[in-house]
């Protein structure tokens, strides 16, 4: 093992660089899993292979330079940086909204920007891409931004209950509690973005509805943004179905990831079928996220192009 001190400017907040509670080290120590972490004062000691506690000690002179430049360094900031990239400034172009204490929720790559800015002129919109890369999260974030500036009165989210591993049927609980778990990632963006009180004023007076796919049938979704999450998992009748539940002042975002599919082998995803059919129809827009989008822990990004490789290898078999 081989180790290293750096050593931080005396200029330097170490509160704005360590985070609350050390919540920043935390993160690189997450990031870094091979590097030992110890900060103390103006001092951070690493310990790993001479290659990588070089490679991190430039890590932080780059996210020092951005505390030191900006007075803040938050996790999006540290996973840019971490990432290569050049972090985003919060500008009226890119921030969507405040979100809970004033955490700023913006679109921080090219392809969410991309999809803010067709929200504003297209009422149909499917976001692609893997996981990891903001597609869910902005689009909700786009939805509470409406409701907020009371552009919509409600905001419907739903995803299909698809079946991965464990039978619904075997599941404790009533309905409800069965569904949940398929819906956590949507409460868990809707947390980021409202308060908790608001939230669940919202919820129980139906202004925000989340729901399995299978419950829009028959309605007509009317002054809404409405979202359908991880739509590969949706069948070609429940995907026309929802689609079609669009009423006057309504926005529809259809996101999903097309290499997840997770419906038996021989049945064909709807958003595929949706994806080709409606592909010269006017006033649709599709966004195609990448890696490049991919927000998360590094190893997602990794993971994905792994996947990638293998679905390039098997194709290329055939």
């Amino acid at each position: 093992m081989h180790e290293q001190l750096y050593t931080l400017s005396e200029h330097t907040d170490t509160t704005v660089f360590y985070g609350v509670n050390n919540s920043n080290i935390l993160l690189l120590k997450n990031l870094f899993p091979n590097i030992r972490i110890v900060a103390r004062g103006h001092a951070i000691k690493i310990d790993g292979s001479e290659a990588e506690t070089e490679s991190f000690k430039k890590v932080l002179g780059r996210l020092e330079v951005f505390a030191l430049n900006n007075n803040v360094l938050s996790h999006e900031n540290i996973i840019e940086i971490v990432k290569g990239n050049k972090p985003t400034e919060v500008t009226s172009d890119n921030l969507i909204l405040h979100g809970v204490n004033g955490k700023s929720i913006m679109a921080r790559t090219k392809n969410q920007q991309k999809l803010v800015k067709e929200f504003e002129t297209n009422d149909l919109l499917f976001a692609i891409g893997p996981a990891g890369s903001g597609k869910t999260y902005t689009a909700i974030a786009l939805a509470v931004k409406a409701l907020k500036n009371r552009e919509k009165k409600k905001i419907i989210l739903s995803r299909p209950a698809v079946e991965a591993g464990e039978k619904l049927g075997f599941l404790p609980g009533d309905m409800k509690e069965k569904i949940d778990p398929y819906l956590q990632p949507l409460y868990d963006a809707l947390q980021d973005m409202l308060p908790a009180a608001k939230l669940r004023d919202y919820m129980e007076n139906g202004t925000i509805q989340i729901a399995p796919l299978a419950f829009m049938r028959g309605r007509t979704l009317s002054d809404a943004v409405v979202i359908l999450d991880e739509a590969q998992n949706s069948t070609v009748a429940q995907i026309k179905m929802f689609l079609t539940r669009m009423g006057l002042n309504t926005k529809m975002i259809v996101t999903g990831d097309v290499t997840q599919i997770d419906l038996p082998m021989q049945q064909k995803s709807g958003l595929i079928d949706a994806l080709e059919v409606l592909k010269n129809v006017k006033g649709i827009s599709k966004i195609e996220f990448n890696k490049s989008d991919i927000v998360r822990h590094k190893l997602v990004q990794r993971i994905v192009e792994a996947y990638e490789r293998k679905f390039e290898n098997e194709k290329n078999r055939k």
